[in-house]
């Protein structure tokens, strides 16, 4: 019998356009990082209190906060809808490549408008379209490259993606506020705007590798249109039956289905509400706290000061480091122990960590307010504390977003999850909207501005461990359940 020869199994490998896509997130996210890391600070001082008239100062402050919550609401708005037109009008690679072009447009403005409110207020809009509008796009872009031959490395790849996000937000946050301080607001917004041409030229450059996936077309069997027919027949609605459940009668059940852990998957977002609220500011009200601080820096063996707008560095430093600690020891650890790691658990103990780190803040703006000088390690505590609250609340939103919604719905569920991030700052912009305008809200002044944020997630909180135990959850990856059959209930 003769011997057989065998085959040598081919080793999966890269697609050969996935350095272009890496690279290109990575330069992006410098150029909005590092926008960012100057954004308050520059508008207080150029447009609101060029002056630094002391008797201005909570005014200002608070318009420069609401400008820069409203333009993260924008820009965290439009991923639902750049999703949406890219899966139904354009397809990936046309919308990124095209918004792109907005963006770069949007940072040359900031560059060119630095003495020009309304101009610079039309870049920061172009900006937000431009970020905003392809953010839903690229990281779906990278799973389109890869097939059944290379799917073992998608996880890897996404590491690397993660890797490029926290690399050009790190580098930019240390490089953009010293620009700022040493060469000027022109600098310090046209660097980033060089660096997303370099994004845009990086990504076209790879035009001929990327695999593209078409647009589908409009689709009926949407979640607005399923929506309003369960709520215009809601009387037909069955005994043990959800109010969608009749909507199965004209779209297809298994859509029908999809929205179902939508809604369900809604509920638990609407918790992390209290995270949104009041993350943004670390890039904004906590910037502004920093520049009263004391920002020397003794390590023993040597000391050096740091710039207000850099001390959010430590935010990515701490989350590379605690996310694999959370992921390797302290759940395996305490599941372990019998106390199991649920998402939900995950996410009300984030919370709690979300409070404690404005408790800080407020103790820490307590002592500005009384003529004190803090050091700056003080507030990298409350970054620490921020920091560990991320991890459990936004890791886990995602997690939870992928895990808890049928294949049809994650692309979905993830611009839902941007809305989120969207409506907490637009909560957040409106308070320090009232507060500039003079309304119900200008008591919050000092420490009692982030008493009241402490209060706001102390509320969520609080709500959350009353309905917690009896919300609904659904694992499509532990319980792949056929259409029509009742979902397992996992309480907290």
């Amino acid at each position: 019998m003769p011997e057989t020869t065998p085959v040598a199994v081919a080793k999966p490998r890269y697609p050969r356009s996935v350095p272009f896509i890496i690279g290109n997130e990575a330069a992006e996210r410098f150029s909005f990082y590092g926008m960012r890391s100057i954004l308050v600070t520059f508008l207080v001082a150029q447009f609101y209190n060029p002056t630094l008239n002391p008797a201005l100062t909570t005014t200002a402050e608070a318009h420069a906060n609401a400008s820069t919550h409203f333009f993260v609401t924008l820009a965290y708005t439009l991923p639902f809808v750049g999703g949406l037109m890219a899966d139904w009008f354009t397809g990936k690679y046309r919308l990124i490549l095209s918004l792109s072009l907005v963006y770069c447009m949007g940072h040359l403005f900031l560059a060119l408008f630095d003495t020009n409110l309304n101009g610079f207020i039309g870049g920061l809009i172009l900006v937000a379209i431009g970020a905003g509008g392809i953010k839903s796009c690229v990281s779906a872009n990278v799973g389109d490259q890869f097939d059944a031959s290379n799917q073992d490395l998608l996880s890897k790849v996404y590491g690397w993606f993660y890797f490029a996000i926290n690399a050009g937000s790190m580098f930019s946050t240390v490089l953009i506020p010293w620009t700022y301080k040493y060469y000027g607001a022109k600098w310090a917004f046209g660097i980033p705007g060089i660096l997303m041409g370099l994004a845009t030229i990086i990504f076209f450059s790879g035009r001929k590798m990327y695999v593209r996936v078409p647009p589908q077309g409009l689709n009926r069997n949407n979640l607005v249109n399923v929506t309003i027919y369960a709520l215009m027949n809601a009387g037909k609605k069955k005994k043990g039956e959800s109010i969608l459940d009749v909507a199965k009668e004209k779209f297809d059940p298994e859509k029908v289905e999809g929205f179902k852990a939508v809604y369900r998957v809604m509920a638990v977002f609407f918790f992390a509400l209290g995270f949104w609220a009041v993350w943004d500011q670390c890039l904004s009200e906590w910037v502004l706290q920093a520049a009263k601080m004391n920002l020397n820096i003794n390590l023993g063996f040597t000391s050096f000061s740091v710039i207000a707008g850099q001390v959010s560095t430590v935010n990515t430093v701490f989350l590379l480091i605690m996310i694999p600690i959370f992921n390797y020891w302290i759940y395996p650890a305490l599941d372990k122990m019998g106390l199991k790691t649920t998402p939900l658990r995950r996410l009300g103990f984030g919370l709690f960590l979300t409070a404690l780190s404005f408790v800080v803040i407020a103790l820490i703006q307590a002592n500005i307010d009384n003529g004190g000088h803090p050091s700056i390690w003080y507030q990298i505590f409350a970054y620490f504390v921020l920091s560990a609250a991320e991890v459990l609340v936004s890791i886990t939103g995602l997690q939870y977003a992928y895990t808890h919604s049928p294949i049809s719905m994650k692309s979905t569920m993830n611009g839902i999850w941007f809305l989120v991030v969207a409506a907490g700052n637009l909560f957040t912009g409106i308070i320090n909207g009232n507060i500039s305008g003079g309304g119900i809200f200008s008591g919050l002044v000092g420490a009692k501005y982030y008493w009241f944020f402490v209060g706001v997630v102390a509320a969520f909180l609080v709500l959350f461990m009353f309905v917690a135990p009896h919300l609904k959850e659904r694992s499509y990856i532990d319980h792949p359940e056929p259409l029509g059959a009742v979902a397992e209930e996992d309480k907290i």
